[in-house]
């Protein structure tokens, strides 16, 4: 048997690796840390103040930032303070991981969607892997040019992400997200729709209210208030009768409310690079209905769901009704199938023991 790998796994700065998560970074990089451990290998994650201590986690040294009032009027300077401080804290660990304390690394795993850990990279003693969960970004694009070579080994989440990304990174491969279909066991299904994640306009939930309600369809709706004004402006005045906000739920009471859904409505506004949410409904026996948005078609088959063109409520509207009837069984195995944690796991120990040999 291989030798376990000592593996760095950097996550975001701006918010913790634990229960109950801010989104699906998060939720992505807690079980692909327990899943890796679980291999055998020892995984050190570098994540936000407050993230799980089950994780062995090493904080990122995210320190306020205290700024004088010269300093603040110096119209260079970014308007979000939070830029600073996270960019502060991954030079601080790029640094020591260019240093004696990369020798505890076998590899480095960048899962952040910072841009110092592909910059830094050829500084840092062991090889680096960046996984890209975002379309092209400026701050990220700029990185990998800061040389001649980029010597990061990318993978991508999903097809779609992946062909976004190949005029500059041609090599990327795919490694579609996976969920722990024990934590999200199949439940008995119900009259009432679901709609859950972060609740952003990006993430149209007003949306999926607005198709519920055509349909006739109660809807819950789950998941941390990411944008204040987006809710109280566009969902809330959209919530009553039975329209439902139910909050932020852990992972068990999050399971129990999408298991026992008819249908989960999923309603991009954006392309989704992935679409996490689409692979914890099956997991849940679930069947989807969505707005047919980057990724999502990757992952449902006419088997275990439907999708509507972009922005249509009203075709999202019309496929709901066909979409509570199929089979909850094929829901399942597709999640088994395609999107389970097991295979993701897999392959990324499969990637890290290649690029650390």
């Amino acid at each position: 048997m291989s030798a376990p790998l000592r593996i760095a796994l950097i996550a975001s700065a701006r918010f913790p690796v634990r229960e109950p998560f801010t989104g699906g970074l998060e939720a992505h990089t807690w079980s692909l840390a327990r899943a890796l451990r679980a291999r055998g290998h020892h995984v050190e994650l570098f994540a936000a103040p407050g993230s799980d201590p089950a994780l062995d986690v090493v904080e990122l040294p995210v320190h306020r930032t205290s700024l004088s009032g010269a300093a603040r009027s110096d119209v260079s300077m970014p308007l979000d303070a939070a830029w600073m401080q996270e960019h502060h804290a991954y030079l601080r660990l790029m640094l020591d991981l260019s240093g004696k304390d990369g020798n505890r690394f076998d590899v480095v795993h960048n899962n952040s969607l910072h841009y110092l850990p592909i910059a830094m990279a050829p500084a840092v003693r062991a090889p680096v892997v960046t996984t890209l969960h975002t379309p092209p970004t400026p701050w990220l694009e700029s990185a990998i040019q800061t040389g001649e070579r980029c010597p990061v080994t990318f993978t991508a989440v999903s097809e779609h992400t992946a062909a976004a990304w190949r005029p500059l990174v041609p090599a990327a491969r795919v490694i579609h997200n996976g969920v722990d279909t024990d934590r999200w066991p199949v439940g008995p299904g119900g009259r009432h729709l679901v709609w859950f994640g972060r609740i952003v306009a990006e993430k149209g939930p007003h949306l999926a209210i607005e198709a519920a309600r055509e349909a006739g369809r109660p809807l819950r709706l789950a998941g941390p208030v990411g944008d204040e004004r987006y809710f109280a402006e566009r969902v809330a005045p959209l919530l009553g009768g039975d329209i439902t906000y139910v909050g932020h739920l852990g992972c068990r009471d999050l399971a129990a409310l999408v298991g026992s859904a008819a249908a989960a409505l999923v309603t991009p506004c954006w392309d989704e690079p992935y679409g996490l949410v689409v692979a914890e409904a099956l997991s849940c026996g679930t069947p989807v209905c969505g707005l047919d948005r980057g990724a999502l078609s990757e992952i449902l088959t006419p088997e275990c769901g439907a999708l509507a063109p972009p922005d249509d409520v009203g075709a999202l509207a019309d496929l709901i009704e066909p979409v509570t009837r199929l089979d909850r069984r094929a829901a399942r195995e597709r999640a088994e199938r395609f999107c389970s944690l097991d295979a993701m796991a897999d392959s990324y120990a499969s990637l890290h023991r290649e690029v650390a040999a």
